[in-house]
């Protein structure tokens, strides 16, 4: 906000406090919050252990009882107790810490323009000031010392006084996660996992944009972003984000590109629609859902105005935090079929397109794209659905979402698929005596382009950053492929015995290192990185370390052991079976990938090095977002934007 404004925002803030003591809360936005904290008690993730050490840790550090600030009922009974006593309960204190408080602090922050021109030039100044001060004696000192640093980080360091884990601590078997389908509202297939969920029932859909029209794609980010932001059915925006807080732990809308496990050149595109709620509430959140596919509100311009501009923010910070994963995005994007559409989702291109809407003065345009979006999308032809629950709760799931899914309409057979090329792939449902999932079989459509030919293309982003964000992409094999089990631990064996070395610690990037994606992706990446091309090189050499064979067995587990840590990391109840949902990757896939990392060996590893990496073997794809480099800027074969 401008500075004249900074007195507006807190003469609003302090009318806000007089209404509020004035005419207190409503009942619903109390029940709302309460509600918050209730499922948030109950949701279950993977870090609620460190979660809840964190939220007791400050009253625990101030001599504070611990026990009791985890007895969250019998606050919550408490409170609504002194709600009944005293409806103005809530009111006074707001007047006693907020209006009476004289404890106030105000802090404001403004940008200048030339901040990064004087940081560069206090620190050089800094730098000059030091230097001069030294002796011909203090220089030859710190020489030495560098050398010094240079040998030590170099040498090889000895790990076997450290306590590890071995190859042989790794079960050579996944658990089983027991999981059926059966169709609802005639024939969309529906996939039951019973779960331990502490009386939480979690719903996803999955739907399908192979029909979309190209000239939609770009917008489907925005159209999910908003979608359950605009108001639905009876309900304006503020009172659906009430009855959302009201009776769900939230409902999102995310566009994805899932890869197929057996092919590069084939993938599906589509929205996966994600909600969870105590069981009481489930046929409420069907009823919100139900509402926002057969009736949402395209019509609150300015309110959508607000959305737009909030997001284009949103995106464009996050640029410096995740500036390698850009960087990734952009490489990888001429070298499957997918890596455009996902550039055009969630990368570079996707950041320019919101910030050019936020900056339109006429939105109009794009407000009339959404209805267009919603026609191919909020349907029930070409979904699937999830539903996790308790093993008692389950069959009631079923009769609610059936009951949401019979009332949703049918896409208008006008609307045919302009996409020509779309393959129908059945989704394994086990294979011999395996029974782990039973039912109807399910169906994805997956898009492929028999024209594409991968190419390599070099991108640059100029940015006023002081570091760079780099990301080198290379195809590689795909998930049911063994040379996908080898690449995956070469990527380990990479990042902690070279690129670490390489690039956090000689080249002084925050860091960097090597990764193999679900799509067959392997990625050389670094970020906050004062250098460019050196890191490229140093890509480069880390492939020609792989290749000379300068690692031990010992190495090897280690990666592996790396790679399992990630395989086998906890999953929540709520995310159990959401790989076969969303991938079609059953129990028997996964153990055979399984197998296929333990059968990692020295010989494989530099034998896909030089297969997949190795100069002109495949297409490399690279990408540089950080500060004008004038070597960059001299080679043709860069493009810089």
């Amino acid at each position: 906000m401008a500075d004249k404004d900074i007195q507006t925002v807190r003469d609003i803030i302090d009318r806000t406090f007089e209404d509020i003591i004035a005419k207190g809360f409503e009942d619903d936005q109390i029940e709302a919050l309460l509600h918050k904290i209730e499922i948030q008690m109950k949701h279950q993730s993977v870090s609620f252990g460190l979660s809840l050490t964190s939220s007791i840790a400050s009253c625990w550090n101030h001599d504070g009882d611990p026990v009791e600030v985890l007895q969250l009922g019998r606050h919550m009974a408490q409170f609504r107790q002194c709600l009944k006593e005293n409806p103005k309960f809530l009111q006074e204190k707001v007047k006693q810490y907020f209006k009476n408080n004289q404890h106030k602090l105000t802090l404001s922050m403004t940008p200048d323009d030339q901040y990064s021109e004087k940081q560069t030039q206090l620190e050089t100044e800094k730098l000059k000031r030091k230097v001069s001060s030294l002796s011909l004696e203090d220089k030859q000192w710190i020489y030495e010392k560098g050398l010094e640093l240079q040998t030590q980080q170099n040498k090889a360091h000895d790990a076997s006084c450290l306590p590890a884990l071995k190859m042989s601590d790794i079960e050579r078997s996944i658990p089983v996660t027991e999981l059926a389908v059966a169709l609802a509202a005639g024939d969309v297939p529906v996939q039951r996992c019973a779960q331990p969920t502490n009386g939480v029932v979690y719903f996803r859909a999955f739907c399908s944009l192979h029909a979309l029209p190209p000239e939609l794609r770009p917008y489907v980010p925005l159209f999910c972003s908003v979608l359950t932001k605009l108001g639905c059915g009876g309900l304006d925006y503020r009172e659906q984000a009430q009855q959302i807080e009201l009776k769900t732990g939230g409902m999102s809308a995310v566009p994805c590109v899932l890869p197929d496990n057996s092919h590069l050149d084939t993938y599906e595109k589509g929205v996966l629609f994600s909600s969870f709620c105590l069981d009481r509430n489930l046929p409420d959140m069907m009823y919100l859902w139900a509402d926002i596919f057969n009736s949402p509100c395209f019509d609150e311009e300015e309110h959508f105005r607000v959305l737009v501009k909030m997001a284009a923010q949103e995106l464009s910070n996050g640029v410096p935090d995740s500036g390698h994963l850009y960087a990734s995005i952009r490489a990888s994007r001429t070298l499957t079929p997918a890596g455009d559409l996902q550039e055009t989702f969630s990368g570079m291109e996707q950041v320019r397109l919101m910030k050019s809407i936020a900056e339109m003065t006429d939105i109009t345009p794009v407000l009339t794209k959404l209805p267009r979006i919603q026609k191919y999308l909020l349907n029930r032809e070409n979904m699937r659905c999830l539903v996790t629950a308790t093993p008692q709760q389950l069959s009631d799931t079923e009769r609610v979402v059936g009951d949401f899914l019979g009332s949703l309409g049918w896409r208008r057979q006008e609307l045919e698929p302009v996409h020509p090329h779309v393959v129908q792939k059945p989704v394994p449902n086990g294979s011999g005596n395996s029974t782990h999932v039973s039912g109807s079989q399910v169906i994805r459509k997956l898009i492929t382009d028999p024209t594409f030919r991968p190419c390599q293309m070099k991108t640059h982003f100029q940015f006023p950053f002081p570091v760079n964000y780099v990301g080198e992409c290379v195809r590689t094999a795909p998930y049911t492929d063994p040379d996908h089990a080898s690449l995956k631990i070469l990527a380990s064996l990479m990042t902690t015995k070279f690129l670490h070395t390489e690039i956090r610690e000689k080249g002084g990037a925050y860091g960097g290192g090597a990764k193999l994606s679900h799509n067959g992706i392997f990625s050389f990446y670094s970020y906050r990185d004062p250098r460019s091309t050196e890191t490229l090189q140093a890509f480069v050499e880390a492939v020609d370390w792989v290749k000379s064979g300068r690692f031990s067995q010992q190495d090897i587990d280690e990666a592996k052991l790396s790679v399992f840590s990630s395989v086998d990391a906890p999953l929540a109840p709520s995310d159990r079976g959401v790989d076969h949902f969303l991938y079609g990757l059953s129990d028997e896939l996964k153990q055979a990938h399984r197998e296929q990392l333990f059968a990692v060996h020295r010989q494989g590893l530099m034998d896909v090095s030089d297969k997949y990496l190795g100069v002109r073997r495949s297409t490399h794809g690279l990408a540089l977002l950080g500060p004008e480099n004038t070597k960059i800027a001299k080679d043709p074969s860069w493009i810089v934007r």
